[in-house]
């Protein structure tokens, strides 16, 4: 067998090897290229101890049990109207990250709502494809880029 590079063993083995964003059109790097893991996982910790803080200040009269209880709420709400409208959440934002349609542009806000309630079942988040995509990006056509 000749030696012609990656591309013959992808054509012959059906693999892909290209970087993640390259079957969505994505840059390889900088801004508009999937985010990378990391971030995303700090975002939403950002968020949900932004939320947190907002359940027990506001909502849960510094009782810690109520705090629990109301912090997933608040987390969605947010969720549901700030990727909505601007994109992305206040972590997003704060590590240069955004939520966007797979074929460019925001996503729409029935999308937005259906992404937030897949997202706080948690489940969607941790099933992950090639592009590091979560099921609750796939199933509403959106991805998370660098900003």
């Amino acid at each position: 067998m000749e030696n012609r590079g990656s591309r013959v063993v992808t054509d012959e083995t059906g693999a892909d090897f290209s970087y993640r964003g390259d079957r969505l059109g994505l840059p390889r790097e900088g801004p508009g290229s999937i985010a990378p893991p990391g971030r995303r996982v700090a975002a939403i910790f950002v968020d949900w101890a932004l939320c947190g803080l907002i359940a027990y200040g506001l909502l849960a009269d510094g009782q810690v049990r109520a705090a629990n209880s109301w912090t997933l709420l608040v987390f969605l709400v947010m969720s549901v109207l700030t990727v909505g409208t601007l994109g992305r959440t206040p972590g997003k934002r704060l590590l240069g990250l955004r939520v966007i349609h797979v074929g460019g542009g925001r996503l729409t806000f029935p999308r937005a709502a259906l992404r937030s309630v897949l997202l706080s079942l948690a489940i969607p988040a941790l099933i992950w494809d090639r592009d590091t995509r979560g099921l609750h990006d796939k199933l509403t056509d959106a991805v998370q880029v660098r900003a």
